[in-house]
């Protein structure tokens, strides 16, 4: 019978939530010296190293990541039998997901839909660039990031991209401003326009359509942010080119409405992982669910 020692694994839980072998040495009312050797008896219980020693620094392995894991779960229900009894609380695993700043919100609420309905399961979002939170990733930070753009390829990290949607690309605007005319050289020509951030693929896409079509745009705002897309398109000055997704609770109302959709432009949805060890169970449920 395989048995592990709750009193390493207590000790290792607090030292990784702690980064920092002297604080959690101090906090415990331990020596340093013992504490190492408790971490170390569970490492070779366990047969992998927890920690990546630089210096004085401790950073959590792969194995010592899915360890802490396991130990939020052990020592939160201890919890849960206090919880249980005065009938409050249950413990939840937790999804670690990172999201594109500039990412629709929509599409984001519609990838998570079925984990937040899961009553096991609890969601951290963090957003930021796309740069940063594959750092984050890459460190096991992070569970899954989510992004309109592909990972890189030349990286030691092997980045796992899944295709998750891929989104028409249409000219939007409020009733007034279409007035009927729904030609997109004619809307395109005469009035102005909200684009993506020049860099982007939507707007190389968009771009290109232009000079094939030989339309001198005029340009009301470049903007890199979907969200901020959305609230400016809602201020019926100008025409968005946006992925119908983005302003679905507009198409609905009738606030907005669909022009025409632009040939041969999409808007691509990707949800990066890293090829991990030890997958995380929680994550192949979240793309069985989306798949």
């Amino acid at each position: 019978m395989r048995t592990l020692n709750y009193g390493h694994l207590r000790y290792f839980w607090a030292v990784a939530h702690d980064a920092n072998l002297t604080r959690a040495a101090a906090r415990l009312g331990v020596s340093q010296s013992v504490l190492s050797v408790q971490i170390r008896a569970l490492e070779a219980r366990l047969g992998h190293a927890l920690f990546d020693r630089r210096g004085r620094q401790l950073h959590l392995t792969e194995a010592g990541r899915i360890a802490l894991d396991h130990a939020d779960a052990i020592f939160a229900s201890g919890d849960e039998l206090v919880d249980a009894l005065l009938e409050r609380g249950s413990v939840r695993q937790m999804l670690r997901v990172g999201a594109r700043a500039t990412l629709s919100r929509n599409f984001q609420i519609g990838f998570l839909r079925p984990v937040l309905a899961m009553a096991d399961v609890g969601v951290v979002l963090r957003s930021g660039s796309t740069a940063e939170l594959l750092v984050a990733l890459a460190a096991l930070n992070l569970d899954v990031v989510l992004t309109n753009e592909p990972p890189p390829v030349d990286t030691p990290v092997q980045y796992i991209a899944h295709q998750i949607d891929a989104q028409p690309v249409s000219l939007v605007g409020a009733p007034a401003l279409i007035e009927g005319e729904h030609e997109i050289g004619k809307l395109l020509g005469s009035r102005p326009v909200i684009l993506p951030a020049v860099g982007s693929t939507l707007r190389t896409g968009f771009d290109a359509l232009v000079s094939r079509l030989g339309i001198r745009l005029r340009i009301a705002a470049e903007v890199d942010d979907m969200a901020m897309m959305r609230l400016m398109a809602r201020e019926a000055t100008a025409l968005a080119v946006l992925p119908p997704i983005v302003v679905a609770d507009e198409l609905a109302s009738g606030a907005l409405i669909e022009a025409d959709r632009l040939p041969g432009i999409t808007e691509v949805f990707y949800a990066i992982t890293v090829k991990r060890r030890f997958p995380k169970e929680i994550v192949q449920r979240l793309f069985r669910d989306t798949s």
